[in-house]
């Protein structure tokens, strides 16, 4: 008796944004910077968000990670309704959740670096030694094993990224949500951190969501959203992604 062929389990929604809509101001100063967006990331997934500055793309993000309200529509993020959330209750699934490359990197100047990395983790109850530990390994990583104890001040500015990268995947987040996590790092250094955001998202049960500006990123991408004007133009999968990227090198 033949069996019957192995059925492809269908692809988890890690982010399910239906229907967003956003504005900034009033009046004259109104800016609709979301205009009905739909948008949807699986588990196990690299997705890049791209398009010219000022057509939406942190704002999405702002709003998938919880940390921007939005006006309507519906955002989901690993199962759980964000609006359905009281803002603490938002902030605490965040916290167990997310991890965030800034493109400010946010680093606390007046601690090295190994402090500054272990924060998630002291956050989330993770004791001291255990923290620091964790946050040397992972500063090890991401080539920075000799500045452990370097305050972010005496840091160039690719070397402050990559202790911001640290930062966000030391406590191995489900989410990782990057703005230009490449922009400030030589091609190489690039190279590198992609390959290691690009492990973290094929894990099980997480996903990285990258805005980026920069084209060495997009052939790391498993999907890419193209945005324009605050709405969604494209989104890119296997060839069109192939295609995209010969017009955009």
């Amino acid at each position: 008796m033949n069996s019957a062929p192995l059925e492809t389990p269908p692809a988890v929604h890690a982010v399910r944004v239906t229907g967003l809509t956003k504005t900034f101001g009033s009046g004259d100063a109104k800016t609709v910077a979301l205009k009905g967006i739909d948008f949807e990331t699986r588990e196990g997934e690299l997705h890049l968000v791209v398009g010219p500055s000022g057509c939406g793309k942190t704002t999405l993000l702002s709003v998938v990670a919880g940390t921007l309200e939005w006006d309507s529509g519906s955002v989901t993020v690993f199962g759980q309704h964000l609006n359905q959330l009281s803002r603490g209750a938002v902030t605490a699934f965040r916290g167990r959740n997310i991890g965030f490359i800034f493109q400010q990197f946010n680093l606390i100047p007046t601690i090295n670096c190994v402090e500054n990395v272990s924060v998630p983790l002291l956050l989330g109850g993770v004791h001291r030694r255990e923290a620091e530990e964790r946050a040397a390994e992972m500063l090890k990583r991401v080539g920075l094993g000799e500045k452990i104890q370097a305050r972010p001040t005496s840091l160039s500015g690719g070397q402050q990224q990559r202790v911001a990268i640290a930062r966000a995947l030391v406590h191995e987040p489900r989410l990782i949500i990057c703005d230009e996590p490449t922009s400030a790092l030589d091609s190489v250094t690039g190279h590198q951190i992609m390959e290691l955001l690009a492990g973290a998202a094929r894990a099980p049960g997480r996903c990285v969501i990258i805005v980026t500006h920069d084209p060495r990123t997009y052939n790391f991408a498993d999907r890419i959203t193209e945005m324009e004007d605050g709405r969604v133009r494209s989104v890119l999968a296997g060839e069109a992604i192939r295609s995209f990227l010969t017009t955009h090198r």
